[in-house]
């Protein structure tokens, strides 16, 4: 078993027994390495976001929040070259970074024929970008901020390009509307609903202080007829 499809598997290992864990002894057992090659494993899945902490106690251990995950899927070859061309079609997209570790689940999940299927097919679907497009990093903690419900400082710039403004804002949601990404938030400082270009927030510092909660109904109106919420 290769480290990718190692740490896939102790995510797996950890929702199953959720909300018991299992120790470092335990998974390095069942993996077949040593427990600080576990250690490694579980602080690399920490740091790509996982929900992953240590408990004490007679049964603690590693333990994944289980609210926060969802049961393994499987995904055909169309699927999951269809998910690839969504993230390289749009590279703009909110939760891009959550979307790339999905399709590297999806690989980590696959046999080793699923995969070359998976890539012969994907060699068949071609999208042109921008080959030096980096996505800003503040934009992170963008999501971060509408996922986790906190409101986040941001440095705004003009339509000009000239000046930039720093506001506390409360997200609310995304929207994509003829070819930008806009960020939908309560403005602290105009005091009114806003629609930030998500190009334009030049830095985000996320705060630990929770939004309310605010209906984006309410506060931005009716969308267009041609405009409708992304399902899952």
């Amino acid at each position: 078993m290769n480290r990718t499809d190692r740490l896939h598997a102790i995510v797996e290992a950890l929702r199953v027994v959720a909300p018991s864990g299992r120790t470092s002894a335990w998974l390095a057992e069942r993996f077949e390495v040593s427990a600080r090659t576990i250690k490694r494993d579980v602080s690399a899945l920490q740091q790509a976001g996982h929900p992953i902490w240590a408990t004490g106690g007679p049964r603690g251990g590693y333990v994944v929040d289980e609210s926060a995950t969802l049961p393994p899927v499987t995904f055909t070859e169309a699927e999951a070259v269809a998910l690839a061309t969504m993230l390289a079609a749009d590279a703009d997209a909110p939760f891009q970074a959550d979307g790339r570790r999905a399709l590297t689940k999806v690989r980590a999940a696959m046999t080793g024929s699923g995969r070359d299927r998976v890539d012969a097919l994907a060699e068949r679907v071609w999208v042109r970008s921008p080959g030096d497009h980096q996505r800003p990093p503040q934009l992170r903690v963008v999501e971060e901020a509408l996922r986790a419900g906190r409101v986040v400082v941001i440095d705004y710039v003009d339509r000009y390009g000239r000046s930039s403004s720093r506001r506390p804002v409360e997200p609310v949601a995304f929207a994509h509307d003829r070819g930008r990404w806009y960020l939908l938030a309560w403005c602290r400082r105009a005091r009114a609903g806003r629609w930030f270009r998500l190009d334009r927030i030049a830095a985000a510092d996320l705060t630990t202080e929770p939004a309310p909660e605010r209906d984006v109904w309410t506060l931005f109106g009716q969308p267009p007829d041609d405009a409708t919420p992304v399902k899952v």
